[in-house]
């Protein structure tokens, strides 16, 4: 097939073009095929079907992967506009650097939770007492829209309660912080998410139980006929997915409203309060609710969704913008303080992510900044949240430097997938090398304690040790080897720590080290 070369308009462009072939061509040896571009792009973790790349996709797809690359060819199969992603995407510079390692680490979290049969399915709504216990899937979708998804990503089901953040962000966007929280609270209400109980002020406590989403859904177009409200909704659902095909069960529909005397308790008890707006209608309020709780999606099209918010508000897979960033701020900050029902607490102090559980067995978590992950495992635990939802939570803020206050503390342990392992290793490689130079202890010792490498060497095989002995640091090189460190490590020159003591005349250490030398010698 011929592809016309399209001439880039910024010469910048073209160059960033050339740029990026020769790195492709020298990281495989001379030679570069459709093919090897082809796997590269996959490996990034952007879909072949994204729309950002629709036409420089389509290029690279129309011939045949065994075509060897010119530099010209290259170029003629990007499309001009869609080369600032495509760069990205080949050079490592998308969120996640390593998409394979990160996603074969997601995986293996997702496999070891799987083996979890605790709790059981939601059965006070009788369609979701039929869903098969077994089912367990995953969908993750960084906020450049690098996707992954596992287990049984074609069942849909129904969104419940993780439709709560949706109808609170909607009404935020349309009325305002100010207007919106006249009617709803913004506090952990402490107690069961469909408990008969308000506010001081008469208020639902927050919009992350039911009262609180009753209240935030009579805020949704409550003038415009029930049927235009949906429309509105489901379309506000589309775009946080990317224009995915999201869909409603309307038997679950009936079944929720068949069941719903707890909900219709609670609205007429806020009526009682004074607690809506004026003129609300109550009936078609609750009905709009239950219809916002049986939309259904996959976890593939949920992932985006919390990759939306993760977004502040902009759908990575278009770059469309569908909530204010302030309003995602606003949503975020109750999703992690009222989120997980009357787990909340716990969830925010040990996982620590913003968080919305359903009793479907949904679980939508926001990574802010990173990226959106959707599990759904119909099992649920006492709290009504999924059994296998948080204790991949769990595993993920074991593994993952993803809690909101992780920053805070130097545990080595963490990966930040944001950053490539070579700077990571590097970074941790530099400070070593700084504070013991400096004979900061109290650095060392921080270090240390969150599990750094102390014999981990710089780019010229130097160790902290090298430079805490050229540099005459005594305390550094005992708390070092105390630490365990090796005495005799070699940088690129050949030198040992003890060569660097005695060509700077540091003698306290020489004599020390001497000392260390002579001991580990005799007790071999």
């Amino acid at each position: 097939m011929t592809v016309n070369i399209t001439p880039f308009a910024d010469p910048r462009d073209k160059g960033s073009v050339a740029s990026l072939y020769r790195s492709l061509v020298a990281d495989r040896n001379g030679g570069l095929t459709v093919g090897e571009v082809r796997e590269a792009l996959s490996a990034s973790g952007v879909s072949a079907r994204d729309e950002r790349l629709r036409a420089t996709f389509q290029n690279f797809h129309r011939v045949s992967p065994d075509e060897a690359l010119t530099e010209e060819r290259f170029a003629a199969l990007v499309a001009p506009q869609e080369m600032t992603l495509f760069q990205r995407m080949l050079s490592g510079g998308l969120t996640i650097p390593d998409f394979k390692a990160f996603s074969n680490t997601i995986t293996g979290l997702f496999e070891e939770c799987r083996p979890d049969r605790g709790g059981n399915v939601a059965t006070y709504i009788p369609q979701l007492s039929r869903v098969d216990p077994e089912m367990y899937g995953l969908g993750l979708c960084t906020v450049d829209g690098q996707q992954m998804s596992l287990g049984d990503v074609d069942e849909r089901f129904c969104v419940q309660s993780t439709c709560k953040p949706i109808n609170y962000a909607t009404a935020l966007d349309l009325h305002g912080r100010e207007k919106v929280h006249q009617h709803v609270g913004r506090e952990p209400s402490g107690r069961s998410f469909n408990e008969l109980a308000l506010n001081e002020r008469g208020l639902p406590h927050n919009p992350m139980i039911n009262s609180g989403a009753i209240m935030c859904s009579s805020l949704i177009k409550p003038s415009a006929p029930l049927a235009d409200r949906f429309d509105f909704i489901m379309q506000k659902w589309r775009d946080l997915a990317g224009g995915r095909n999201i869909a409603f069960d309307n038997a679950v529909y009936h079944s929720e409203k068949e069941s719903a005397d707890r909900n219709f308790a609670l609205a007429y008890f806020m009526r009682e309060n004074g607690a809506f707006p004026e003129n609300t209608d109550v009936v078609k309020t609750l009905e709009f609710y239950f219809q916002c709780c049986s939309i259904t999606v996959d976890v593939r099209e949920m992932s985006v969704i919390a990759a939306t918010f993760a977004n502040g508000g902009v759908c990575p897979i278009t770059n469309r913008r569908v909530f204010n960033a302030e309003t995602v701020k606003d949503c975020l900050s109750l999703m992690y303080s009222c989120g997980m029902y009357d787990y909340s607490g716990e969830y925010a102090f040990s996982v620590g992510i913003p968080a919305k559980s359903g009793v479907s067995g949904a679980l939508m978590l926001v990574v802010p900044s990173v990226c959106g992950i959707a599990l759904w495992s119909p099992r649920l635990d006492k709290h009504g949240n999924s059994v296998r939802g948080v204790r991949f939570s769990q595993r993920l803020v074991e593994t993952f430097s993803f809690h909101t206050y992780a920053n805070m503390v130097n545990n080595q342990s963490l990966v930040d997938p944001t950053v490539t392992e070579v700077l990571r290793e590097a970074d941790q490689s530099n400070l070593l090398c700084a504070a013991a130079a400096r004979g900061d202890l109290g650095e060392l010792r921080r270090l240390i304690a969150g599990g750094a490498d102390v014999s981990q060497a710089d780019y010229d095989g130097r160790t902290a040790l090298h430079l805490a002995a050229s540099e005459g640091r005594a305390e550094a090189v005992r708390l070092l080897i105390e630490a365990g460190c090796g005495l005799t490590p070699l940088d690129r020159w050949g030198n040992t720590p003890l060569d660097d003591a005695k060509r700077e005349g540091r003698d306290e250490i020489v004599t020390y080290l001497t000392d260390r030398l002579m001991s580990a010698s005799e007790a071999a």
